[in-house]
């Protein structure tokens, strides 16, 4: 069978893709990967979210039918798959990969992004505990560079991977779904990364690995506005006071013990972002003397935390045509039934 690779690599930029000039049918392997389901029995699985809501059966065939309605692409987050718990773990990749392939993605288009090198050191420069006890994924007995194996599977199961040179995968994510949304089309994010959910729009949906339950699960904006009463945009604000301790980042209670949650949460809601709430407690009194005092003492500490949680959406990275059309599927059982053999050998 002739294979056709497409890519190439410079200091600051990486993108691989691998696509079939012909495609030749091959008989099943003996041993399944995983047991695969219609899309419609896959989408009545997706009963909860990651806060073990239901979803419902409504909200189920409203998926179904927005599918039909608009073309989507998925933007796979891959390092948060690489784990299992806090240790990395190549078998977790393998098995995140699979569910998705076999129940999310189907043959839509599947873009896969990784952290580029020295990704995060803009962040760092900002704050020096950001992300300060991450480990890198060591895909152990595959391969001795890091994702070396991950862009092999993903490439050989024709799935672009994008690697930008002093970007986190987070902020290429957010720049090539802005791209996708402008061309027509419906994003879908797959990852656990809560740092997504300021990106969730009609046109921008999250779906998520569910340990417990061992499958993926649609979020959308209808749950977001059902599980916190306000837009995305007002949650990155609600994070930027209250700090995210998985990335290290400290919130205002560490400064002023009494600003608390709910204290966060009511003057967000009331003032939309967090430059406007802070605008106004420049000049007028929004709350409580504890929490005025600390919005106007501590303005530019909670500025910082916005540079350092939001996202950006200008990295100097254009989507490709080629990697919006129908995905080939037809390697996958095989790949990833050599990557599970090669991991247990």
């Amino acid at each position: 069978m002739m294979m056709t690779t497409v890519g190439f690599a410079q200091s600051n930029y990486f993108v691989s893709f691998k696509s079939q000039s012909i495609i030749e049918k091959k008989k099943a392997w003996g041993a399944k990967w995983v047991t695969t389901t219609s899309s419609s029995s896959h989408l009545r699985a997706f009963h909860r979210t990651d806060y073990g809501e239901d979803i419902g059966k409504d909200v189920v065939k409203s998926e179904e039918s927005r599918r039909k309605k608009k073309r989507m692409v998925f933007f796979l987050d891959v390092s948060p798959l690489c784990y299992e718990g806090n240790k990395p773990s190549s078998h977790a990749f393998g098995h995140w990969l699979s569910l998705f392939f076999s129940q999310v993605s189907l043959t839509d288009p599947v873009i896969a992004v990784l952290d580029g090198e020295e990704g995060n050191k803009r962040r760092r420069e900002l704050l020096p505990s950001y992300k300060a006890h991450r480990k890198s994924p060591n895909p152990g007995k595959y391969s001795k560079r890091p994702h070396q194996s991950v862009e092999e599977v993903l490439t050989k199961c024709n799935v672009p991977v994008v690697r930008i040179q002093g970007h986190e995968a987070d902020d290429v994510v957010a720049t090539l779904m802005e791209q996708a949304v402008q061309r027509g089309y419906r994003a879908v994010i797959a990852s656990p990364d809560k740092d997504f959910k300021q990106l969730i729009s009609d046109n921008v949906q999250i779906v998520i690995p569910l340990s417990d339950l061992r499958r993926w699960s649609f979020y959308t904006l209808k749950h977001y506005h059902a599980q916190y009463n306000c837009d995305p945009q007002s949650d990155l604000s609600f994070r930027c006071i209250m700090g995210d301790e998985v990335d290290g980042v400290p919130g205002i209670q560490h400064l002023v013990p009494a600003f608390g949650r709910k204290t966060a949460m009511k003057l967000v809601r009331k003032h939309g972002s967090l430059e406007t709430l802070l605008s106004a407690a420049a000049v007028r009194t929004v709350g409580r003397p504890y929490a005025q005092e600390a919005l106007t003492k501590y303005a530019d500490y909670l500025r910082r935390n916005y540079q350092v949680l939001a996202l950006k959406r200008d990295v100097k990275v254009q989507i490709e045509e080629e990697w919006l059309v129908e995905r080939d599927t037809s390697n996958d059982s095989q790949v990833l039934s050599s990557f599970f053999s090669t991991l247990h050998g």
